[in-house]
């Protein structure tokens, strides 16, 4: 296909591959590479690039997964909310079979509840047009790209005068949980691959404080393979050389310094920041979106009550220490066995952007 054959083109992979072992030859010892997105982590996977620099350079995935960084506590309120019987629940796909403490919402679709399964945020919209003697809630799991979205959405519902339109947000914030990272004792990361996706809605402006005040280079990367490698090339030459340290953009044909303004404001008009629990990583402060006051009206966990299930977690299931670097799938006694794909223990092996599942399919 004419302007993507080339960023998939191995004659190009194999120049760029030689040029990082070259630079390679100049740095010390091992680089560790992060990636904060998940669909970084299949297009890694997927292309074999993780074990192109053997004892040379270490790739770790983080938690670039909104699904799987999606606490149990917020599945069992979801799963709550779809037992009462006046409830439509909008979700997205990928949503549907992620564990709970006790259940999943395909199991609670199976029993009888009413569970749409949608494209976007207006799809569940329209569904509370249609039905007006139900509340409609859309589960607002995502990162910074799809808030915006959500927000948009919002706007609509209230312009609108919709009294039946709720979202139960889960929206999280990357830049704080790359702070976290950072901050993690366990961790030593030399650079990070940052979101595409992501970027395309913050720019690259905050990323910064990982440059200045940590040293760690950064690079927004593109998807393809090409995009990957030559992000990996910007990294080594800026390790490898002693450069100071800076955010750049790979990902040039969609990313702008500045992001989308448009979808910033309206975000912003929205929602405001404020703590957030991420699985593997805690609460990590100004890392979540929460409802502003003049929007709360439209806020499931706050207007709509449900009593929720104590929270539990698989004791076996180390998809939080998968999230945070620490651990890879194979370190995992169930993966493979206990959990896959037809069988998922834990959220990393549900999504289609976790690492368990990039790993069952293409690495081991």
């Amino acid at each position: 296909m004419k302007f993507l054959d080339e960023f998939r083109n191995p004659e190009i992979g194999k120049i760029l591959v030689g040029k990082i072992r070259g630079l390679l030859e100049d740095s010390g010892g091992l680089i560790t590479l992060m990636e904060i997105c998940g669909t970084h982590t299949m297009s890694i996977a997927r292309n074999g690039i993780r074990g192109l620099f053997p004892g040379r350079i270490r790739m770790l995935s983080g938690p670039g997964c909104p699904v799987c960084v999606t606490p149990n506590e917020y599945l069992d309120r979801a799963v709550a909310f779809s037992r009462r019987k006046d409830i439509l629940l909008a979700t997205f796909g990928d949503m549907m079979k992620v564990p709970g403490s006790s259940s999943s919402l395909l199991e609670e679709k199976t029993g009888g509840a009413e569970i749409a399964v949608v494209y976007s945020p207006m799809d569940a919209l329209a569904l509370s047009k249609r039905y007006p003697d139900r509340k409609v809630i859309f589960l607002g799991v995502g990162f910074e790209t799809t808030a915006p979205t959500i927000a948009a959405t919002l706007k609509s519902a209230r312009e609108a005068n919709l009294k039946n339109f709720y979202v139960f947000g889960a929206n999280k914030l990357v830049p704080p949980a790359i702070r976290a990272l950072l901050d993690d004792p366990k961790l030593e990361i030399s650079g990070f691959l940052c979101p595409g996706h992501v970027s395309t809605i913050i720019g690259d402006k905050p990323y910064e404080f990982a440059a200045k005040e940590y040293g760690v280079p950064c690079v927004i990367a593109g998807f393809e393979p090409m995009d990957i490698l030559e992000s990996m090339r910007m990294i080594v030459e800026t390790i490898a050389g002693e450069k100071e340290a800076k955010v750049e953009i790979q990902y040039l044909r969609a990313v702008k310094p500045e992001g989308n303004p448009r979808a910033l404001e309206i975000m912003n008009e929205v929602f405001e920041p404020g703590d957030s629990i991420w699985r593997g990583l805690g609460n990590i402060p100004g890392s979540g979106l929460h409802f502003r006051e003049e929007y709360r009206e439209f806020d499931a966990e706050s207007e709509i009550p449900v009593e929720v299930e104590e929270t539990r977690e698989d004791p076996s299931c180390i998809c939080g220490e998968i999230l945070r670097g620490v651990k890879s799938p194979k370190d995992c006694p169930l993966f493979r066995k206990a959990c896959h794909p037809g069988h998922p223990v834990g959220p990393c092996m549900v999504s289609t952007e976790g690492t368990c599942a990039a790993w069952y399919k293409y690495e081991i």
